[in-house]
């Protein structure tokens, strides 16, 4: 049907699915290692939870592939995950199971307590990897997620069943499909703002970059897939919702990154940056 970008879309399609299967995985191993979730804007789990739910009614409605819903299925966990961990170690710290609480830096609140490692408390006694480390170690992530995808297109290929390769939402313009997808990328775009806002008073203190790199990754990829299937005029408005969705978001998660790299190596090489007197 989509001609020479078949197989071009497909293999963009499949490191696609491959991303956002192991996106949440850094967040959720974070979390569990500081034993809270408060890095996290509850509002942009929230949101970012009603962009998955719409993207999985989404999938239903439009029929596509039942691992295509899978895979939304396992989105909505995944947020769930984050909800409970976030919950769970509130819980954990009110009722005194937490032994050394500390505060975000940059934050007072009593509900709010990222680290409970007094190392983690003060950052000027963490050691600061180098950023050249850093690069290598996502480098290698991304470079074997994206092997991945590129292994599953050349299995589907390899497998007698057709209809293995990941669906595209490239069916007739249904209004209700489309109403639904706007609000899905409505939910991914303003996620994203509480976050962005959150981490100018915790500094991305608790937060894992892994989050938005695969985010990244994985959405611009989708995106792609999307453009490289067709060009066509009518094929492209029946899928903006879901372009506007990726694409645009890819943009919101590159400032996040921003803030990782202004609060991390900026403020390192030149010490903590000192409280806003009140």
């Amino acid at each position: 049907m989509f001609g020479e970008g078949n197989a071009a879309s497909s293999v963009l399609g499949w490191i696609s699915i491959a991303c956002w299967i192991v996106v949440y995985s850094p967040q959720i191993i974070e979390n569990y290692q500081l034993e809270s979730g408060e890095g996290l804007s509850l509002l942009f789990i929230y949101v970012w939870l009603l962009g998955d739910i719409c993207n999985l009614m989404g999938a239903v409605m439009a029929g596509l592939l039942p691992t295509v819903i899978i895979l939304g299925v396992y989105y909505t966990l995944c947020d769930t995950v984050l909800l409970c961990q976030v919950y769970y170690y509130r819980w954990k710290r009110q009722t005194g199971r937490h032994v050394v609480p500390a505060q975000l830096p940059g934050e007072i609140s009593e509900e709010t307590c990222l680290i409970a490692d007094s190392r983690l408390a003060n950052p000027s006694e963490r050691p600061e990897p180098s950023i050249t480390r850093i690069f290598v170690q996502y480098l290698a992530a991304v470079s074997f997620v994206s092997a991945t995808g590129v292994a599953a297109y050349c299995i589907s290929n390899w497998l007698p069943n057709d209809d293995t390769s990941p669906a595209l939402p490239h069916t007739r313009l249904d209004w209700h499909i489309q109403v639904i997808g706007w609000t899905s990328a409505a939910a991914y775009l303003g996620a994203r703002l509480p976050q962005i806002v959150k981490n100018f008073k915790t500094r991305c203190e608790g937060l894992a970059p892994g989050l938005f790199v695969f985010s990244i990754m994985g959405n611009t990829t989708y995106a792609l897939s999307i453009i490289t299937a067709s060009r066509d005029a009518d094929y492209l408005i029946r899928n903006a919702s879901w372009l506007a969705g990726s694409g645009l978001t890819v943009f919101l998660d590159i400032l996040v990154l921003s803030q990782f790299f202004y609060y991390g190596f900026v403020s390192g090489q030149r010490g903590w940056i000192d409280r806003v007197p009140t």
